[in-house]
């Protein structure tokens, strides 16, 4: 590749890098001196609003619109076996193998597994779990990112011909999984009004109907811009700034719906709304509290550092409603590999990773830390000086006396009551962390989509800095991202508030006056659509329709436009639910080689810990006319703007260096981007509390006072929490199984406490409906099969995207305004039906009485 045009001191052979500056195993790698953007900004953040929306008729809806928004309710043939308790093992090999040979073929499918995370290859397309900084081994992948890599590498087409045979209704009722398998998209196509079909389209046409649209609007306000997780940084940049320039924040992204309750918590207290420990700390850690997370389904190479850390001596609290197989005991697959160790993992039980499970209510795992700390206070008192860590209290934080009175204020009675757990219990866990400095954290959805998310968060912050436990090796705060660059698209600028100095620098790098006006986030864009106060939907990635809250007041929202544009690289039930005209463009994937006219180009991603790294695809792409995400948005971005636009599109185009140059100078911390990418496995971006640098307002780590907020449950009322299927990553949906629950071949269950079901007169798989509640608004859903399984009682857990229509669009967490897909609360009824095993036809039975 050329030189950047701009950056002429960068040696242009990747392999003159000077290597000595790449972080060891065990030190803290170098974070930079510059601050690094925070878009987490929880003043201005719109609460919940009281604007009235109608309650969307599930039921009802698949025959009001013969193109179906939800999956289809046919069975597909459960059959059950007992919940694993170890996780990976050769299973997952074989299950890596078997589903990457069969999407991808032998040869493309094992080309792409062994370039799968590696420095000189490519960067795994699902969780956003950082890589090693030395050594790597040959397999630096687990299940989930095989099955990923493999989806993305699929041989199968979804091309012209396959549109042709199959109209939207007709793809509609393919099960979700049946929708990915389709293939990849190939060419660009367009749904016209009253077509029933997507047909083949130029991609100037395509361009063209996109700038017609968007320069049809009253304003720009009325245009939203999505943006998947997956979006690598180049096109993610060059996404805000075309949106920026074209003249609305209207932003919305998935990080919304998942961890912008992290940031939301984050930032004002510890000055930064990311992570603050490397993965070297996680190896280095003493006690690591794992909170509403399932890392062997979600984030499995996760439980590779679990094992590390176990082996040095960690103690591990797992905090969640559901005993999880990846928190029991762990079989690492790279084992396999050793012939040393191959035998005894084989025939072992694994590695043990949980010391102590804490099975919490649903939203009770504020009350468990308050508890906690409860007991820390008191252990302090008997032992001065040896519990707090008085000196980093007082030369670093502030807040800490308003906290100290709340923990005492708070009564054990409401601590037990709204965590689900005793006193003593509570108790275990302290004497696990008194004795301990070295303490990380780490959390996911379970805890950020729940109402009290934010503040449960603040209460790990409150932990962590009772303990000193932030800003040092070992220690520190962990939420743990879902795909693969969520936290680098936000610092790229994919946010709805943007800060003014971000825009000042834009200003500064274009010469155009970006718009100063918050945007709608994901919530807000649901309900602006829906009062038809939008014309225009263009979705860079992602699934927009099955990721949101109540699905079918989604689908009603997004009929209602003019426009909707798909950016994708394989089909999605997002993509049937359609405006008047729909576009559906294809782009390549992490996998693809993407040439353009200065060679090979490449992308970057940056990880859960701040680690930006190469992205460099490998893979021929399948015959067809796919493009680059960049050449796409360039396209739309240069014929909508014309001669109005100040920005050099055809060049970022033509080289990528090109964009990485304009981000080094406007977003702090990518200074010398193009030099720094290309040193193997990345750099670091600069982190200010893994320094005990808090750029908070008055520079402080703050201690946070909150209010236990007690949520009144009626007698007959359940809560309910949707999670995600071993065969799943986030809407993709790769197979109907979740062989560490037991459960194969069915995605339509509901796992109930064995009382709960009984107090209902509910057998195993029976038939019920599930209602939920809020506000005086019930939505309901039918024939879901009730499972006993090992949950709270009063709670009750379900699968994503089929419950998302019980998530109604108004409930969300306080503070970050996320969907509370961990909240619903809800009513079953049985129904006098039963499916037997491995049938996919219901018989009728005597309905027991309540």
């Amino acid at each position: 590749m050329e030189k950047s045009p701009n950056n002429e001191s960068r040696p242009s052979n990747p392999a003159e890098q000077d290597v000595n500056n790449v972080p060891q195993s065990g030190d803290r790698p170098g974070q930079g001196t510059e601050r690094t953007n925070d878009h987490y900004d929880p003043q201005g953040k719109p609460d919940a609003d009281k604007r009235i929306f109608p309650t969307p008729d599930n039921v009802g809806a698949k025959h009001k619109n013969p193109v179906l928004a939800q999956p289809p309710e046919e069975f597909t043939g459960l059959k059950l076996g007992k919940p694993a308790t170890v996780a990976a093992g050769v299973t997952a090999v074989l299950k890596s193998m078997e589903f990457s040979w069969s999407e991808a073929g032998v040869g493309r499918g094992t080309h792409a597994l062994l370039k799968l995370n590696q420095k000189d290859g490519f960067d795994c397309s699902s969780c956003a779990w950082p890589d090693p900084d030395d050594h790597r081994s040959v397999a630096e992948f687990c299940e989930n990112g095989a099955k990923a890599t493999a989806s993305d590498a699929d041989s199968r087409r979804a091309d012209p011909e396959f549109f042709t045979k199959h109209s939207l209704v007709d793809l509609s009722h393919m099960t979700d999984r049946d929708l990915n398998n389709a293939g990849r998209l190939t060419h660009p196509l367009v749904l016209r009004p009253g077509d029933t079909h997507y047909r083949p389209i130029a991609w100037r046409e395509a361009f063209q109907i996109v700038a017609d649209e968007l320069n049809a609007l009253k304003s720009p306000d009325e245009a939203i811009f999505y943006t998947s997780g997956k979006v690598p940084n180049e096109p993610a940049y060059l996404y805000q700034l075309f949106v920026r320039e074209f003249g609305t924040n209207n932003l919305p992204d998935c990080s919304n719906m998942c961890h912008e309750s992290s940031g939301s918590a984050l930032s004002p207290t510890l000055g930064l709304g990311k992570g603050s420990v490397t993965l070297n700390d996680v190896h280095d850690a003493e006690v690591i509290l794992i909170m509403g997370q399932n890392p062997g389904t979600n984030h499995p190479r996760m439980l590779s550092a679990l094992e590390i850390a176990k082996r040095k001596g960690a103690k591990i609290i797992a905090i969640n409603p559901l005993h999880e197989a990846g928190l029991s005991h762990f079989k690492n697959p790279q084992d396999y590999m050793n012939p040393i160790k191959a035998v005894g993992t084989l025939l072992g039980k694994g590695t043990p990773i949980s010391d102590l499970h804490l099975q919490v209510k649903i939203n009770g795992d504020m009350a468990v830390l308050r508890g906690i700390m409860k007991h820390l206070l008191r252990a302090e008192e008997l032992n001065p000086g040896e519990v707090i860590d008085h000196k980093f209290i007082e030369e670093y934080t502030a807040g800490y006396d308003e906290f100290l009175e709340t923990i005492r204020n708070t009564s054990w009675e409401d601590i037990e009551e709204m965590s689900g757990l005793s006193r003593e219990q509570l108790l275990e866990a302290a004497n696990i962390i008194a004795p301990k400095q070295k303490i990380i954290t780490c959390w996911a959805m379970g805890l950020t989509q729940q109402k009290n998310g934010v503040m449960s968060i603040q209460e790990i912050v409150n932990l962590h800095l009772m303990k000193g436990a932030v800003g040092k090796p070992g220690a520190g705060t962990c939420p743990v991202r879902g795909h693969s660059n969520v936290q680098g698209d936000r610092t790229m600028g994919i946010w709805e508030r943007p800060h003014d100095d971000f825009l000042d620098a834009l200003k500064k790098e274009y010469g155009f006056e970006p718009p100063r006006e918050h945007g709608h986030d994901t919530v807000e864009s649901i309900k602006v659509m829906h009062e038809g106060k939008t014309n225009v939907f263009i979705s860079l990635g992602g699934n927009f329709l099955s990721a949101a809250p109540d699905t079918e007041l989604v689908a009603e929202a997004i009929r209602k436009q003019s426009l909707t544009v798909f950016i994708s690289t394989k089909l999605n039930r997002g993509h049937l639910v359609t405006g008047k005209t729909s576009l559906m463009l294809p782009c390549f994937t992490h996998l693809d080689i993407d040439m353009q006219k200065s060679g090979h180009q490449f992308t970057s991603c940056e990880n859960s810990m701040g680690v930006v790294s190469m992205n460099k695809g490998i893979l021929q792409p399948l015959e067809g006319e796919m493009l680059s995400e960049v050449a796409i948005i360039s396209g739309i971005a240069l014929t909508t703007l014309g001669e109005r636009t100040k920005v050099d599109w055809v060049a970022y185009t033509e080289n990528y260096d090109t964009i990485r140059d304009s981000i080094a100078r406007v977003i702090p911390g990518f200074d010398k981007f193009n030099e720094k990418i290309r040193i193997p496995g990345g750099f670091y971006l600069p982190n200010g509390p893994r320094e005990r640098n808090f750029t908070t307002e008055n520079g402080k780590a703050n201690f946070t006072v909150t209010d236990m907020v007690r949520h009144e449950i009626e007698p007959d009322q359940l809560v309910m929490m949707s999670i995600r299927s071993h065969d799943q990553f986030n809407t993709t949906i790769y197979d109907y199984n979740d062989r560490y629950r037991g459960v194969y071949g069915e995605r339509r269950v509901i796992f109930m406490n064995p009382q709960d079901m009984k107090e209902r007169g509910i057998q195993e798989r029976q038939l019920v409906n599930i209602t939920s509640h809020f506000e005086g608004q019930q939505r309901k859903l039918e024939r879901f099969i009730a499972i006993p399984y090992n949950i709270p009682k009063g709670d009750t857990a379900a699968y994503y995207p089929e419950v998302n229509p019980l998530v109604p669009v108004a409930s969300v967490a306080y503070i970050s305004n996320t969907p509370t897909s961990k909240f619903i609360i809800v009513t079953v009824e049985a129904v006098a039906e039963r499916l037997p095993e491995g049938s996919t036809s219901a018989v009728p039975i005597a309905v027991e009485a309540s």
